[in-house]
């Protein structure tokens, strides 16, 4: 085919529903078949992979759909107010200063392993990280170091900084997302073997079990059926949050462009970083109100629908097949992210911090907002929030650290 089967959006959407109608629905089955496909393969990968399946076969092209534009701008925001308005700080903020010590490990994995990744290639596959000025591999690089400790925003940012060019930045996107997912599939892989997994460390999971336990304690005995008005009411804090979070955004960003225009390295003069850390921080406000009694209704559930609406809209831009084209930038990225996940174990090992912990400091750093709360809630739905809550420490340091490690990568490359 010349062009995609459909450009409608009503078609890509409705695809993107019947494809996560289906994950659950099927992952709940009790067929045989189905138990044993998702004892090994995580519903939330075929969430990622399955709308790249449809892209790959030419059925829709993300490039001109408006679908992920709509998800990030608006179900993104809504879905951290929805999945933050029930967070208890006081439960949370038990779990440490570990958290925050594998978080910034994670971080220091990906700073690491840009330019030792980098060399290694330089060495060992000359051909495939080759390139001058615009098409500079660094550059590119780069981009992968913002969305990988911070997020989208922070991408995005390394892209202006570093002028790196529209066919770099496509096939760094393959890397990053590629690459990202069968990190996340990894890390899913083993969360059904934490405790195996806590006992050979010798860590200690009973502030995570008891934390669980609380939360969900909290959840059950309020909870209650819905009501049409409650759901509106949901729908009220979500997008109402949301809108301001735009409007602020809106006025803060330019601001910032216009009378400090040195301040774009750190994500600061992007409307989308504001946009995230006011829906965010709105959330956190609300629930220090009686808005905390909206999980009573859903609040969490509604916010993990909207989530995977996302999930599904960037599955979207993945092309599985593209792999073939970058396999040495593929090789690279593999390579980088063991190294992140090196420094992230090493150093969980020796703090003792529970897979858990491993697992969400890891996406809050490689996924960013959009996966992290999806992976701390495989662990239970309650503790989704821990997820949220350090991908935005993520948003905080990503540019400046992937802006330090894209420098690092320019002078190891001679640039």
């Amino acid at each position: 085919m010349n062009g995609p089967l459909t450009t409608n959006d009503g078609v890509v959407f409705g695809c993107l529903c019947l494809i996560l109608a289906f994950v659950f629905q099927s992952a709940r089955s009790r067929h045989p078949y189905f138990r044993r496909f998702y004892g090994i393969v995580p519903p939330l990968l075929i969430c990622y992979f399955a709308p790249s399946l449809l892209t790959s076969l030419g059925i829709y092209d993300p490039d001109q759909s408006q679908v992920y534009y709509v998800a990030s701008r608006y179900l993104l925001p809504a879905s951290l107010v929805l999945l933050t308005v029930s967070t208890d700080l006081k439960e949370i903020l038990r779990l440490g200063p570990k958290a925050i010590i594998v978080f910034l490990a994670g971080t220091f994995g990906v700073v690491l392993g840009g330019p030792v990744s980098l060399y290694l290639m330089q060495w060992v596959w000359p051909d495939a990280v080759a390139g001058f000025g615009d098409d500079a591999v660094w550059r590119g690089m780069a981009t992968v170091a913002g969305s990988w400790i911070g997020g989208g925003a922070n991408q995005t940012a390394m892209k202006e900084v570093f002028e790196v060019n529209e066919s770099m930045f496509s096939a760094m996107i393959t890397v990053d997302v590629l690459v990202a997912n069968v990190w996340m599939a990894f890390l899913l892989f083993g969360v059904p073997r934490a405790e195996k997994i806590d006992r050979w460390n010798g860590a200690d999971a009973s502030i995570i079990a008891d934390l669980k336990e609380k939360l969900v304690l909290r959840q059950e005995g309020k909870e209650r059926v819905p009501q049409v008005a409650d759901l509106f009411l949901l729908m009220a804090v979500a997008f109402g949050v949301t809108a301001f979070a735009h409007f602020c955004a809106d006025l803060i960003a330019p601001w910032i462009t216009a009378h400090a225009p040195g301040l774009a390295r750190f994500s600061l003069t992007s409307s989308f970083f504001w946009l995230v850390v006011i829906a965010t921080s709105g959330g956190i406000l609300l629930s220090m109100t009686r808005a905390s009694q909206l999980e009573s209704v859903g609040a969490s559930k509604l916010g993990t629908v909207f989530l995977y609406v996302l999930i599904a809209s960037i599955g979207m831009k993945m092309d599985v097949f593209a792999i073939f084209e970058h396999k040495g930038l593929f090789l690279m990225g593999m390579i980088w992210i063991l190294i992140h996940g090196l420094v992230l174990f090493s150093v969980a090992w020796i703090v003792k911090a529970p897979f858990f912990l491993v697992a969400v400091g890891s996406q809050a750093n490689i996924g960013g907002a959009a996966s992290a709360p999806v992976v701390a809630g495989a662990f239970h739905p309650s503790l989704a929030p821990i997820g949220v809550l350090l991908a935005v420490l993520g948003y905080g340091v990503g540019t400046y650290a992937a802006y330090f490690c894209a420098q690092l990568m320019r002078v190891l490359s001679g640039g």
